[in-house]
């Protein structure tokens, strides 16, 4: 009973100040979609924090409100096109960048320590050659494979399956990534990782990074949120196929991303919002940083279907392949998507899922879930209210890519004047 909820003093939440002394009740109680796990000698109980009112004192409360309002819309809009289905969730995954730099090194620079920058200083004297990164092993002569290494053993021992480790672009910068999950689950276990990575590396001698722009002139850190929808019994209804073999039906997918393009258009400046920090506002529109201005990239094949489906023209959609000679006798040709990657979006679509390149690394991801799972929800429900009111999903859905489809999806290069 005690491990499930408590009282404690809510005054100083969120921010010293902000909320009167006079009303300084703060509860918590177990988010039961996030598991419990123990560290050390310490619980770690996932919880809600609300006011004595029922205001919101923390980011998990809005993120899994924005849940239960997506299931509520996805399964009202679903059911109209004639798929029931038992829920709807959101899953994340979570690519973190960051960098490791000699601790000694980290000491002696106060802008790093204070502000989480170079803020004054000569650019670095070795910058993005590709002599020795990225794309290649973690070299055994730094203390940085053995300091991440360890760090993935602390998270499998919590049960977070950090799978992914390699270089990054930048020199000393490194990623790591875990397998899909559930969006609270999956935020609440990156929370963890950089606190664990933070930690181990000063027993290695190093420092971490999470800032998202520590050195000038090159690469800064994104977390980049892969975010996408599926019914609780395991269908991704942003994969085509997969939705269309689960339900019958092709004609939901086109509905699902009319909505999502919608969404993006109309509520572009929440998006923007989520992911605004002095740190991540250096760090947007160069050095593979997505810029500023929100948009959305579908690529020409799905963005050619969306025009002609809006103009009444084929309501299934079937993605395509290309065949890429590798020019070698030994190898046959290799199958590809049709559409390349493009990563000066803020928002691409990638087959499966929306990639939110802006998002800083230094974030707690749950307000920019929060805003996804609202303004998507917002979206199903005008389309739901639509079919409702009278209109076939087609019309419904068309309206929305007449409002919407050319203001924001741009398939071109986004650092373009």
């Amino acid at each position: 009973k005690d491990l499930l909820k408590g009282e404690t003093d809510g005054s100083s939440y969120p921010n010293g100040g902000l909320r009167g002394t006079h009303r300084a009740g703060g509860y918590v109680a177990h988010d039961a979609t996030s598991p419990i796990f123990l560290r050390g000698d310490t619980i770690f109980i996932p919880s809600c924090f609300v006011s004595y009112y029922g205001h919101a004192l923390d980011e998990k409360t809005p993120l899994l409100r924005s849940v239960d309002a997506l299931n509520a819309a996805g399964k009202r809009l679903l059911k109209l096109l004639g798929y029931e289905v038992p829920g709807i969730t959101t899953n994340i995954g979570l690519e973190q960048e960051f960098f490791l730099v000699p601790r000694d090194m980290y000491q002696r620079r106060p802008d790093l320590q204070l502000a989480g920058r170079t803020i004054l200083g000569a650019d670095a004297p070795r910058g993005q050659e590709m002599c020795d990164h990225y794309m290649a092993p973690l070299s055994f002569a730094t203390p940085a494979l053995a300091c991440i290494k360890e760090a993935q053993q602390q998270c499998y021992q919590l049960g977070i399956p950090l799978r992914t480790r390699h270089r990054e672009v930048a020199p000393n910068q490194f990623e790591v990534a875990p397998l899909f999950g559930t969006a609270t689950t999956q935020i609440d276990q990156n929370l963890m990782v950089m606190q664990i990575i933070e930690e181990t590396a000063a027993n290695y001698g190093l420092a971490a990074l999470f800032q998202e722009k520590p050195f000038n002139n090159v690469n800064g850190s994104g977390k980049h949120n892969n975010w996408s929808i599926g019914t609780t019994d395991g269908v991704n209804i942003l994969n085509v196929k997969q939705v269309e073999a689960a339900s019958g039906s092709g004609e939901i997918f086109p509905v699902i991303m009319s909505a999502i393009v919608s969404a993006v258009d109309l509520h572009g400046d929440l998006m923007r919002m989520a992911i605004a920090s002095p740190g991540n506002d250096f760090r947007l529109g160069a050095c593979e940083a997505p810029p500023a201005i929100i948009s959305t990239y579908l690529g020409d094949d799905l963005t050619t279907f969306l025009k002609n489906y809006m103009a009444g023209g084929e309501p299934v959609y079937t993605p395509t392949t290309k065949q890429v000679d590798m020019g070698i006798s030994t190898m046959p040709p290799l199958e590809v998507p049709a559409e390349d990657r493009n990563r000066t979006s803020p928002f691409p679509y990638g087959g499966h899922r929306f990639e939110f390149r802006a998002v800083g690394s230094s974030q707690n991801v749950s307000l920019v879930n929060t805003v996804l799972n609202s303004i998507t929800a917002d979206a199903f429900n005008r389309v739901a209210d639509a079919i409702e009111g009278g209109k076939a999903p087609r019309d419904a859905a068309a309206d929305l890519l007449k409002q919407s489809l050319d203001k924001v999806v741009f398939n071109g290069d986004s650092y373009d004047e």
